[in-house]
């Protein structure tokens, strides 16, 4: 924890304001300590080959989140693991819906190449300066970005002449959707898929 924090101290040295107080989260069940720090987009990039030079070779993970009817809308989360220091690092980045787009670190870990691709695929957050920005999960063509919060559900028909279309999938007994009904072998989805036996699901739930 203190590696990370002290990281996170000397970019307050570096870039000022950019980098905001740390946040720190300790999982006492797994032992994982976790530092948590909000830097200016502006200087993400600049910020990430700091870091690398500091030890944090390896870019875990990128996800985006979808903060609706906040401002910014958008973030960006950056997990980074320092193998000689054994501690881990989080960056998070605000995107504004208005210019959803924040640098690629693709040059500071080529590893951010797919990672980035599919936030831009599911968000619709584009990382300028990537070396190939195209979907990576949905095709080409696709008008939708299926993890923002006003996608729905069910999903939206869609048509890609020759390439792919896609219906609306009535969410009713489907098999990720959990239902009404008096125990839980009856509304979850995975104990569903199992068919729990009649004489467990006529068992009251926390009673023997």
């Amino acid at each position: 924890m203190a590696t990370a924090l002290e990281a996170v101290q000397a970019l307050q040295q570096r870039f000022g304001s950019a980098v905001g107080a740390p946040a720190t989260f300790a999982d006492r069940l797994t032992g994982r300590d976790e530092v948590t720090v909000t830097v200016a987009r502006e200087q993400l990039a600049a910020v990430c080959r700091s870091l690398k030079e500091a030890g944090f070779d390896f870019l875990v993970d990128i996800c985006g989140v979808d903060n609706h009817d906040s401002d910014p809308r958008f973030a960006v989360h950056y997990l980074l693991y320092s193998f000689k220091n054994r501690c881990l690092l989080r960056l998070r980045v605000g995107v504004p819906e208005e210019d959803a787009t924040v640098a690629s670190v693709t040059s500071v870990w080529k590893g951010a190449d797919w990672h980035e691709r599919e936030c831009y695929d599911m968000l619709g957050i584009r990382f300028t300066g990537h070396p190939d920005l195209r979907r990576i999960l949905m095709w080409e063509g696709y008008p939708f970005h299926p993890l923002r919060k006003e996608f729905p559900l069910e999903g939206q028909p869609s048509n890609v002449p020759d390439v792919a279309f896609t219906e609306a999938a009535p969410l009713q007994g489907g098999p990720f959707v959990t239902v009404h009904g008096p125990h839980v072998a009856d509304r979850e989805p995975a104990v569903r898929e199992n068919a729990l036996p009649e004489d467990i699901r006529s068992v009251e739930p926390n009673k023997p």
